[in-house]
């Protein structure tokens, strides 16, 4: 019988799904319910040589959308598989760990109960994850279910990066530290990497630029992360879609005191009504701001300025503090898409040895291939690799299903290999290139050893 792996990635609105076949080594299909809890729910469902399908069916919580994931993956038009009891393990995203989980972990009620008692760790993020985790294990109690923690890549972290200067009796009692996020992410990123290099990943060091709705950056030394842009929470760093990011502490209390606000109140305006949404006073979305910009809305342009200002100014903080860098590497939606932000980003770095090609940077828009952008004489690398955050948790779940999993420090994942593919982003490149054939001028190939 396949060993066929079942991934979800429940996000506050959204949940994204991909089910492989493990033993034939191929994806069956991919997609993502989006507008979950806030009305006008749909699926897009993805299948390889297959049109993409769209289910409109209405979400109130996340446990319909699960059930649409289900009833999508077994529908006799555009489903996959036969029925459920096809599955043979789930692998779950779960954003906020703390110190209790250094890898991933097979999911019991005293894991679960764990996750509870991080919510305010991470409330954006750990509700929906473990709504997820409960409606999924209610609709496939017969399987193991494992969670793949964001936090435990950044377990490798040495104390003087992540203890904050407070009062060190918090980080004692409360455990009150750097934590870091987008784990999975920058694993698959600096892995791949190292792969476009030719060379071990151990010997690589890395700046990783994970730019979506949320945004952090990674320095990666040695093959081992080293520090990070988020910290106790994900609200801390660079500007994101409605998170404000870095800024001065004493600006909440001195807006507690004129406004009269809650701290509860003030937590919901720094993660839900700051950032890119907070300056622009309408968006989030990094394309709806560019398009304003360019018809001159003035503060569409200071927050792409201000994002990309940000940026630079951590890219030059960890190249500083690794001493060495191999590639500065984009990834997530934005990271792969904007060549606005990624040139904003990367304009005036030539004294740490990083430039970029304008033209191939403008040409590189896509989630479907690696890409360089590297100035012809530059002396460090600037990669774009499409995250597939997926991928790691299939091979997190087999090899805890086969008893074989360890630390990423000792354990070598599939899509290290040079020849390693991603079926669907093939094709869909293909596709790319037959509109727009300079794509195929700018994909990085790893190099022959």
């Amino acid at each position: 019988m396949d060993t066929i792996i079942l991934t979800i990635n429940c996000g506050s609105s959204s949940i994204k799904y991909r089910i492989y076949n493990w033993t034939k080594k191929e994806s069956l299909a991919a997609g993502v319910v989006e507008r979950v809890t806030i009305g006008g729910s749909f699926c897009v469902h993805e299948v390889p040589e297959r049109d993409k399908v769209t289910i409109k069916r209405e979400c109130p919580t996340h446990k319909e959308g699960i059930k649409l994931v289900m009833d999508t993956l077994v529908h006799p038009e555009y489903g996959v598989i036969d029925d459920l009891s096809g599955i043979s393990a789930v692998g779950h995203r779960v954003v906020h760990g703390g110190e209790k989980f250094a890898k991933s972990v097979l999911i019991t009620p005293e894991v679960m109960n764990t996750f509870k008692e991080l919510i305010d760790l991470a409330p954006l993020h750990n509700p929906p994850n473990i709504l997820g985790i409960e409606a999924s294990v209610e609709l496939l109690s017969d399987v193991p279910h494992m969670a793949i923690m964001d936090t435990a890549w950044h377990q490798t972290m040495p104390k003087h990066a992540y203890i904050y200067a407070l009062p060190y009796e918090w980080y004692e009692k409360y455990g009150i530290r750097r934590y870091g996020f987008h784990g999975t992410s920058f694993l698959y990123v600096a892995k791949r990497a190292a792969v476009l290099l030719g060379k071990d990943p151990f010997e690589c060091n890395f700046i990783i630029c994970h730019i979506g709705n949320g945004v952090s950056i990674n320095a990666v030394k040695n093959g081992i992360s080293y520090d990070t842009s988020m910290g106790f929470t994900p609200l801390e760093g660079l500007v994101m879609g409605t998170r404000a990011g870095d800024h001065d502490a004493a600006i909440d209390f001195y807006i507690i005191d004129k406004e009269g606000k809650t701290t509860k109140e003030i937590y919901d305006v720094l993660n839900k009504k700051s950032g890119i949404l907070g300056i622009t006073g309408k968006y989030t979305d990094r394309r709806d701001v560019q398009k304003a910009a360019e018809q001159g809305d003035k503060r569409c342009e200071l927050a792409i300025d201000i994002e990309a200002y940000r940026i630079k100014k951590y890219i030059g903080a960890y190249a500083a503090a690794l001493g060495r860098v191999d590639a500065v590497v984009f990834t997530a939606g934005v990271g792969e898409m904007s060549s606005i932000i990624r040139g904003k980003s990367l304009d005036g770095l030539e004294l740490f040895g990083i430039k970029y090609d304008k033209e191939k940077n403008e040409i590189a828009k896509t989630r479907n291939a690696e890409c360089d952008i590297s100035a012809s004489d530059s002396k460090v690398k600037v990669f774009i690799v499409p995250t597939d955050e997926e991928r790691v948790f299939v091979e997190d779940v087999v090899a805890l299903l086969e008893g074989q999993y360890e630390e990423h420090t000792n354990f070598t994942y599939r899509f290290q290999a040079k020849e390693y593919t991603n079926t669907l982003r093939d094709l869909a490149f293909e596709k790319e290139c037959q509109e727009k054939p300079e794509l195929s001028e700018v994909k990085k190939t790893p190099p022959k050893k």
